[in-house]
């Protein structure tokens, strides 16, 4: 990528947008009539200016090669990271050197991507200096733990107490009392300081009003809660992967103590979710070398993408760290030894049999686990009458598409891209079916996001 002949791809760059409305705005961008004096560098850097509204143009940079990630800067008024003249000048670039050819960096940008990169070195050393100081009160830290675990414990088991009125009173009960009901436990559980108990308190509500057989889905759910509360209020008996799972899944933060792998890792997904408070990003990884597939998360304020951004298609020379917990994919993103370029390298495939099987094994080790990560060889996107799946082409298994995946428009890039013939999906594979987030072609070709 620090390179003229690696740029990226049209999707890799809109995969940045922090929403639809600047993926809009930024593709009108992408072309050569508002921009002039626009270049790039074998450092990684691209500039240019933009026409606007006013007398001046914006001026746009962005650094791509910092290891960290991409970073923008625009003097337009935009809050939005990247604006829309900075995906507008990086479809530009993507589009070839005839477009924004080799040049030497304007002062004004050289001034702003210096500056950035000695004080991202600053941060890294000051961080690594605080890392070995020590500085921290085990004893303190102790004691704050043991008053957390104390008030999850109480939270659990009134939770335990409420669930047994549930179910002593009826299922209809449910429908009656309405959303405020779970609201008003919910908070009782942040209150115990357990935000992984509250997310799911917070999920029985919705389920009395989501149509036709919601009392056995809320019964299901009622359970899997259930299980949770028990495998807290006896975590000492359980083995120590397990009991960290049991951690992970009532709130309590988690650190990535795992040894550190290197690897190339292939960026197979990246997606938004977001809430009233928070906009959470996962990242799927696949290593090349070692086989591993792993979850980045990363948050930002509502309204506000993360600031990790790593697009569909991409391949980074670096070291994760995983987070305890049995059947846990999640790591931490460590040492980078190169910017993210361009791939063509695909993830081993296995059937749509294989992969149920493959959540039903991991649902051994994490039973509260919604999905896991697979990717799909030689599959066919079909109609099955009012929904879609995916079938198997050399066998007569299929999977069906979640209903969240249905009502996306990355479904009929899916059709489109396959055209009726197999190709290879990567997606997450739960007990609601399967959500493609990433597609290749049987033929050669880059990868498409579908979400």
């Amino acid at each position: 990528m620090t390179q003229q002949g690696v740029r990226w791809g049209a999707d890799q760059v809109l995969a940045l947008a922090p929403d639809d409305a600047s993926r809009k705005a930024g593709s009108k961008l992408g072309v050569a009539g508002p921009w002039s004096q626009a270049g790039s560098s074998d450092e990684g850097t691209v500039w240019g200016l933009c026409k606007g509204s006013g007398s001046r143009p914006y001026q746009t940079v962005v650094d791509i090669a910092d290891a960290a990630g991409p970073a923008y800067k625009c003097s337009c008024p935009s809050r939005k990271f990247p604006c829309k003249h900075a995906l507008g000048l990086l479809l530009l670039w993507a589009a070839g050197e005839d477009a924004v050819p080799p040049g030497s960096v304007p002062d004004w940008a050289e001034q702003w991507t210096a500056g950035r990169r000695r004080r991202a070195a600053e941060t890294r050393a000051a961080g690594a200096s605080g890392a070995g100081s020590g500085a921290a009160d085990p004893e303190a830290a102790r004691r704050r733990a043991e008053r957390r675990a104390e008030r999850i414990t109480a939270g659990a088991t009134e939770l335990e107490q409420r669930l047994a009125d549930l179910l002593r009173g009826g299922l209809a009960a449910a429908e009656q009392a309405g959303y405020g009901l779970w609201e008003e436990t919910a908070a009782r559980m942040v209150d115990a300081q357990a935000p992984g108990l509250a997310a799911r308190v917070r999920e029985l509500g919705a389920i009395p009003s989501s149509g036709p057989g919601w009392p056995v889905r809320l019964l299901e759910e009622c359970a899997l809660l259930h299980l949770l509360d028990q495998g807290w209020l006896r975590r000492e008996r359980l083995p120590e992967s397990l009991a960290a799972t049991v951690r992970s899944r009532v709130g309590l933060p988690g650190s990535a103590d795992g040894p550190p792998v290197r690897d190339r890792w292939l960026v197979l997904a990246q997606y938004d979710t977001a809430d009233a408070k928070l906009t959470t990003r996962r990242i799927w990884l696949h290593g090349a070398d070692s086989g591993r597939t792993v979850l980045l998360l990363s948050y930002g304020a509502a309204g506000r993408a993360p600031e990790l951004a790593l697009p569909v298609g991409l391949a980074l020379d670096a070291e994760v760290a995983a987070y305890p917990g049995a059947g846990q994919l999640r790591a931490a993103l460590g040492e980078r030894f190169a910017a993210p370029e361009p791939t063509r390298i695909r993830p081993p495939g296995v059937t749509t049999a294989q992969a149920a099987a493959r959540y039903g094994e991991a649902l051994r080790d994490d039973p509260w686990l919604e999905s896991v990560p697979v990717t799909l060889e030689e599959v066919i996107p079909v109609p099955d009458g009012d929904t879609w799946q995916l079938a198997d082409a050399v066998s007569d298994s299929a999977l069906p598409l979640t209903p969240p995946a249905l009502g996306r428009p990355g479904l009929w890039r899916l059709v489109a891209l396959s055209g009726g013939a197999p190709l290879t999906v990567f997606g997450e594979c739960g007990h609601r079916g399967f959500t493609p987030l990433t597609a290749w072609p049987r033929t050669e070709g880059p990868a498409v996001a579908l979400c």
